[in-house]
């Protein structure tokens, strides 16, 4: 599930209830062990754990994060959970969000998060079209009405005005929970993750992609994030994590099936032969040329100045424009170069 958009009032209020009870409770994102110096940490998810922890649970299984002094705890989201302010509370070491447009809009409103890994290199999220009337580019969107989900519609007013495409050349409506608007004709495309499988079997072969990256909006994805008081004072901790995720999303790419096994031993209500089809695309989202040279989880600043400059210009940032140093902290990658290396 996607959230490129959040209510500048409620997440503000969150934030304060939840840090008012995290310091009523003396909760903390990461505790010493009292023997083994052992770092519980704990993994907020923006949405219902699914194969975007396939890594983690992987190098939980494998004993990567035991490795590493670390014992990790996934804690799932969902619709009434606002991963964002548990995390800036203090509830949660770090987070993992869908897409790195929720750090940038965070950051505006003046919550202390940054982006410390890009786990997805490019974002998955696709507009999907019929053969009969293809959208291979954005050029042919022109004419075409669009089905998207409301929180994505901020993603079609981007891709356009990056095109250079007016709006009124294209129709946008509200996507239903399905891809049935697509398979009636009310729509001439839908979006969604091209890795949700699952969904996109109803389409079939007839099916036409064109990814919101390679039309000219390149977001990451599966974004960690932490604050900034956890970076100052817990870095190591960040480190040791790192370490093992990334050899857990490496052991993944090279014993996918294996992988699965443990996902959905972890996690029962997902579907193997649904998850057995994705881990492939999935792989390929978190590895690539990219992170050949730079390692797992790779950052660059070009990219992220890219994004703000595409929110600014459609005047998303509810206070100050954020920089790139505001959103994304790129000391945990630089101190764990060569174990990401080794597995990029």
């Amino acid at each position: 599930m996607s959230h490129f958009m959040m209510n500048r009032r409620r997440f503000i209020s969150n934030v304060a209830t939840v840090g008012g009870l995290a310091a009523a409770q003396t909760l903390i994102g990461v505790r010493a062990g009292l023997a083994e110096d052992v770092a519980q940490v704990k993994m907020q998810l923006g949405w219902l754990a699914s194969n975007g922890v396939i890594g983690e649970v992987a190098a939980q299984k494998k004993g990567f994060f035991k490795e590493q002094g670390v014992e990790l705890e996934i804690v799932p989201g969902g619709p009434n959970v606002d991963g964002v302010a548990g995390v800036a509370a203090g509830q949660s070491t770090l987070g993992q969000i869908s897409s790195s447009p929720s750090v940038m809009l965070a950051r505006s409103a003046g919550i202390p998060v940054k982006a410390f890994l890009a786990g997805y290199q490019k974002h998955p999220f696709t507009y999907f079209s019929l053969k009969k009337a293809p959208i291979r580019e954005p050029k042919d969107m022109i004419g075409k009405t669009i089905a998207t989900q409301p929180t994505a519609f901020i993603l079609l007013r981007a891709l356009l005005a990056k095109n250079g495409i007016a709006e009124d050349q294209v129709t946008m409506v509200n996507m239903g929970s399905d891809m049935n608007q697509l398979l009636t004709g009310q729509a001439d495309a839908v979006t969604g993750w091209v890795t949700n499988t699952n969904a996109l079997s109803v389409l079939g072969d007839d099916r036409v992609d064109m990814m919101l990256w390679d039309a000219g909006l390149q977001l990451y994805a599966n974004v960690y994030y932490t604050t900034d008081e956890q970076l100052d004072k817990h870095a190591d901790v960040l480190v040791r994590f790192t370490t093992a995720a990334a050899k857990g999303w490496g052991y993944v790419r090279d014993h996918p099936e294996e992988a699965v096994d443990m996902l959905v031993e972890t996690y029962p209500n997902l579907d193997k032969a649904s998850e057995l089809k994705a881990v492939g695309p999935i792989a390929k989202f978190s590895f690539g040329d990219t992170t050949k040279q730079f390692g797992w989880g790779a950052m660059n600043r070009e990219n992220w100045a890219a994004q703000i400059k595409a929110y600014a210009d459609l005047k998303q940032f509810t206070g100050t424009v954020p920089t790139i140093d505001d959103v994304a902290s790129f000391a945990i990658l630089d101190a764990t170069a060569d174990i990401r290396k080794q597995v990029g």
